[in-house]
């Protein structure tokens, strides 16, 4: 959708410098921008692309305002900032409400009049979806669920049973909402099953990435607070707790009764084994994993960079020599040597 520059600086706070009757239609980034793209500079990394765009204004801050080759939208969170345009000028796709023929919905499931349902959908028994909801194609809602306002299932998503999902949320291709946890007894004979008999209970505006899986409590509720975003191939185990305006960035896992704090970050492959708790504002960096309570905000990390092999298998060679090395070390401050 065209619109005017001006209107942008006006409707989203900044300060414009250039023609505020310039139309942008599109987004792009600086390397691929046109005459009626929009673009942004967030990161020193990309500066050198700035003075080269093509783009018809760029969204930076106003200490790169000056080698801009272009007009220029000035805030001081310019990819916060884009994110927010970019919704104005490539609107959320639209769907007829209905529900398609293909579909199968239970009798007693209550699907509002705006909600769009698609081909091959199943919606199981006592389950409501909310006012202009879309319920992509191969999506199956189990019993008892609810899924709120102007939600986006996409495709091929499966919610078990007992879930409620808030308002505003998008839940992409593949992700499984209220499996059973991995809840097993040892016996004399073998492993028994626990009985999964709790839900889950996922905020407003949460967005969770493909393929990623959130077990149901084992008897009390897993809980996605408001304004979590999970990314893909990511693993809640049943009983977790993931506080409000949390990010999970792809291939984390957590064991079963994690309590994550507000605002907390995860860079991939990293997590937490089971029954720890993280207070609010701590960020794990790639790989760290936590095995122990965190209860200071901050920045925490537990893993090795990659280096070249022969280096690494010369530290593995000396690792292994340790414990032979306190027990020397030992034997000499016994010495007094």
């Amino acid at each position: 959708m065209a619109i005017s520059l001006g209107e942008l600086a006006t409707q989203f706070g900044c300060e414009l410098i250039g023609d505020a009757d310039v139309l942008v239609d599109n987004v792009a980034s600086l390397n691929n921008a046109n005459s009626s793209s929009l673009s942004f500079l967030a990161s020193p990394a990309f500066k050198d692309q700035l003075a080269s765009t093509a783009a018809a204004a760029v969204i930076l801050c106003a200490d790169d305002a000056e080698n801009s080759p272009t007009a220029s939208l000035i805030n001081e969170n310019p990819y916060a900032c884009f994110a927010r345009v970019s919704s104005a000028i490539v609107p959320a796709r639209s769907f007829d409400p209905g529900i398609h023929p293909a579909a199968h919905v239970s009798s007693t499931a209550t699907i509002a009049t705006s909600a769009h349902v698609a081909a091959n959908a199943v919606i199981d028994d006592g389950t409501t979806i909310g006012e202009n909801t879309y319920i992509g194609p191969g999506c199956v809602i189990g019993p008892d669920c609810q899924i709120g306002d102007d939600c986006q299932l996409i495709a091929n998503v499966t919610v078990v049973r007992q879930v409620t999902v808030g308002v505003r949320c998008i839940v992409h291709p593949g992700v499984v909402i209220g499996c059973d946890g991995f809840g097993n007894a040892m016996t004399a004979e073998g492993w028994v099953k626990v009985p999964q008999t709790g839900g889950v209970r996922v905020g407003d505006d949460v967005e969770i990435g493909a393929h990623s899986t959130i077990d149901c409590g084992a008897l009390d509720d897993t809980v996605i607070e408001d304004g979590v975003k999970i990314d893909n191939l990511v693993h809640i185990a049943h009983n977790c707790r993931v506080g409000a305006h949390t990010a999970i960035a792809a291939q984390c896992g957590f064991g079963g009764s994690v309590v994550i704090g507000q605002r907390c970050m995860f860079a991939g492959h990293s997590g937490a084994v089971g029954h720890v708790t993280i207070c609010d504002d701590v960020i794990v960096s790639a790989q760290g994993m936590i095995t122990k309570d965190i209860k200071e905000p901050g920045v925490y990390a537990s893993s090795f960079a990659a280096e070249p092999v022969h280096d690494w298998n010369r530290k593995v060679a000396r690792f292994s020599r340790l414990e032979s090395l306190v027990e020397r070390v030992g034997k000499l401050e016994k010495h007094g040597k």
